[in-house]
């Protein structure tokens, strides 16, 4: 068999899950949920009363819980790092080409 550190994700290495699993699990954790409500605000968000805001952002944050498991072995985090970047240059796009189309009328 060999070594778990040589197979872990890029994160679950840098948290060192291997050596101290409460504290690395509980910041990749927060890295996942963080990630996923970037994510969620930049690609999917609508605007809603807060209660209703509050229900999704509450299913979401117990969903990054089996992400998190997920994570330690598989690319989730990451993967969620390169689509915050896709919708980030996605909406700096969008931003200049409106501005754009309002100086020419």
């Amino acid at each position: 068999m060999g070594d778990v550190s040589e197979s872990l994700s890029f994160f679950a290495a840098l948290f060192k899950v291997q050596e101290n699993s409460t504290l690395g699990m509980w910041l990749l954790y927060l890295t996942i949920v963080v990630l996923c409500i970037i994510v969620f605000k930049l690609g999917f968000a609508k605007k809603l009363p807060i209660a209703k805001s509050m229900i999704i952002y509450l299913f979401l944050i117990l969903g990054c819980t089996i992400l998190t498991f997920f994570a330690v072995f598989l690319p989730i985090a990451e993967g969620l790092v390169v689509a915050a970047l896709i919708l980030i240059i996605y909406k700096v796009r969008l931003h200049q080409s409106k501005k754009i189309e309002g100086k020419e009328y």
